[in-house]
């Protein structure tokens, strides 16, 4: 595994941890500042709308510049973020500090994934990916922990102190160990065709949402996304409400989510460098029955340990997948790769907003994981659909219009 890997997936786990462990300070922070929990909630919402809005912007006024030193800066850029978050007298300054820190992180995930794929060989791309994504799904099985326990010890400041040591070890990382020049060349892969260049500015960024098979993958991953976030939105109404764990056990069997997430984005890596429509369309059907599944046997305690870990494994299984096939069909456009990650972000959006009105319809808690997997269904088609086209030889040799 090269060294550079390692950088990226650390500067992955930071930004992971950044958006996580929030939830486990939102009271030290809210009496900290003397706001409502409502106030307090926005350093989150606020959070996921400055990722969507920064994975596009940034990326695109980045568009001619080295990726090696992009990265850089956006590291930089979350290394100030938290760095405000830690020294904030005042919840504005504090809000301030997380919509900077959220800026960078579409744009890291969009651009680090091409450098990423750019220091393996062709047909390891997945699995490089994956690596880079590891951290992410480290994060989230350890951030709300982390900052709980943080939290409790040395106070909700430590925890962003924490983090922004993480950022410039990071940072240093990035720079000292990915090569110049990362993701900047064009290589033949196994299979005849070529790995995706850099696309030369910002005309050229947006000439790649040309091509329809973009459009399917960019749409297939807000669906997979919004099935599998509009469930775990509420999962812990339906451990508590229908499967009648404690409020103490809601944060273990979240770990146990968390571990099928690290596991499925690995295995998924892997087996999207073999056959990677065939493991997109298999992995999210996978996730359909599980939430399924889940809705019907939600009552049986055993059942839902097993499931939830299920529903972490299958709903990362397609990210790897899903970020090559983006590049791959944009010709190493990072605006696309970007995008893939505002289409999540806007996905779970949707479906925590459908979940939550399957539960205000009075039709209990089990409700958002049948409107998940009703989402996730159709994810399944349109990647179904895309896979079928994607299977001419126009396709194949040209993707854009």
């Amino acid at each position: 595994m090269p060294s550079g890997l390692v950088a990226l997936a650390l500067g992955g786990f930071g930004i992971g941890l950044t958006e996580f462990l929030i939830a486990g300070l939102l009271p030290q922070v809210a009496s900290s500042f003397a706001v409502s929990e409502a106030a307090a909630g926005w350093l989150i919402s606020g959070y996921a709308l400055s990722v969507a809005v920064g994975a596009i912007a940034l990326t695109a006024a980045t568009a001619r510049l080295p990726r090696k030193a992009v990265l850089v800066g956006l590291v930089a850029l979350f290394v100030v973020g938290n760095l405000l978050s830690a020294v904030a007298p005042s919840y504005p300054v504090m809000l301030l500090g997380r919509i900077v820190a959220a800026l960078c992180h579409g744009s890291f995930f969009g651009i680090g994934s091409l450098v990423a794929r750019s220091l393996v060989a062709p047909e390891k791309k997945s699995r490089a990916v994956a690596v880079m994504f590891a951290g992410l799904t480290l994060a989230n099985v350890l951030g709300v922990p982390f900052g709980a326990l943080v939290g409790e010890r040395w106070g909700w400041r430590a925890a962003f102190w924490a983090v922004t040591a993480i950022g410039v070890l990071a940072l240093a990382g990035i720079a000292a160990l990915v090569p110049d020049g990362a993701g900047e060349t064009r290589s033949p892969t196994v299979k005849g065709h070529w790995d995706p260049a850099p696309a030369d500015g910002l005309r050229a960024q947006f000439r790649a949402f040309r091509s329809w098979q973009v459009w399917l993958t960019l749409t297939a991953t807000a669906l997979s996304y919004g099935g599998m976030f509009g469930a775990f939105s509420y999962i812990a109404y339906t451990f508590t409400e229908v499967g009648g764990f404690s409020s103490s056990d809601v944060a273990w069997l979240l770990m146990m989510y968390g571990v099928g997430l690290v596991v499925g984005n690995l295995v998924g890596g892997r087996a999207a460098d073999h056959d990677r429509d065939r493991a997109l369309v298999l992995a999210l059907l996978g996730l359909a029955v599980t939430l399924t599944v889940f809705g019907l046997l939600a009552a049986n305690a055993t059942a839902s340990v097993i499931l939830v870990f299920l529903m972490g494994l299958f709903g990362f299984a397609s990210v790897p997948g899903m970020i090559t096939r983006v590049t791959d069909f944009a010709h190493g456009a990072a605006l696309a790769a970007s995008a893939n990650v505002s289409a999540s972000n806007i996905g779970n959006a949707l479906g925590a907003w459908l979940g939550g009105l399957a539960i205000t319809a009075g039709l209990g808690y089990t409700a958002p994981l049948y409107v998940g997997a009703g989402i996730v269904l159709i994810s399944v088609i349109v990647m179904a659909v895309a896979a079928r086209q994607a299977k001419s030889p126009a396709q194949r040799t040209e993707p854009c219009m």
